[in-house]
């Protein structure tokens, strides 16, 4: 019997077949409104008991607002109970615990440490902090309060702009060589002045 060739279907354009640039392109990087109760509700959900991978898998849903958190709790894939909390995660804690294992994609990876912080902590730092405030005048609570708030602003912007982090570390180098020739001239002024 002959053979029977099949023939290939080639494209008809002649000549230029590259393909032409971009048409979409983001102008200006997407930032979630920190202002809504939703985007605060679930930058506060904390995530825990999964390996690096997955949690910045997790970290990048909450920041470009792809996160859905769960409305009804989720069945666990081993045990098979209604147990399972935060989104997309497919195992319990209790289970991931016991196999040491990822509650996401279920690899034997070294796991994050939650920083979840239990109801007692959280209690016994308010107590500090009140106990600690008692001992203060007004205008000392004060401004030790405004301190506080400018740490947690600043702790904020720093999670925003960590990219930006990065590329200014090779400036800092050259930032320091200036500083020194700085404090070298002002031991040379003040030696000038004693004289």
């Amino acid at each position: 019997m002959p053979e029977v060739y099949e023939s290939k279907k080639v494209s008809s354009r002649k000549g230029n077949t590259k393909k032409g640039a971009q048409a979409h392109k983001n102008a200006y990087a997407f930032h979630a409104n920190k202002s809504s109760k939703i985007t605060k509700k679930i930058a506060a959900m904390p995530v825990g008991g999964l390996c690096e991978k997955c949690v910045e898998v997790i970290m990048w849903r909450k920041k470009f607002k792809k996160y859905k958190p769960l409305t009804q709790m989720k069945k666990c894939v081993t045990c098979e109970q209604r147990a399972i909390k935060d989104a997309y995660h497919v195992m319990c804690t209790k289970c991931a615990g016991e196999k040491n294992v990822c509650a996401k994609c279920q690899e034997s990876r070294e796991i994050v440490p939650t920083n979840i912080k239990t109801e007692k902590e959280l209690i016994q730092e308010q107590v500090e902090l009140e106990r600690l405030l008692s001992g203060m005048n007004e205008r000392e609570r004060r401004s030790y309060i405004r301190q506080m708030e400018r740490k947690s602003k600043k702790g904020e912007d720093e999670e925003d702009n960590e990219d930006d982090d990065e590329e200014e570390g090779s400036d800092d180098d050259e930032d320091e060589d200036d500083s020194d020739e700085d404090s070298d001239e002002d031991e040379d002024s003040e030696d000038e002045k004693k004289k």
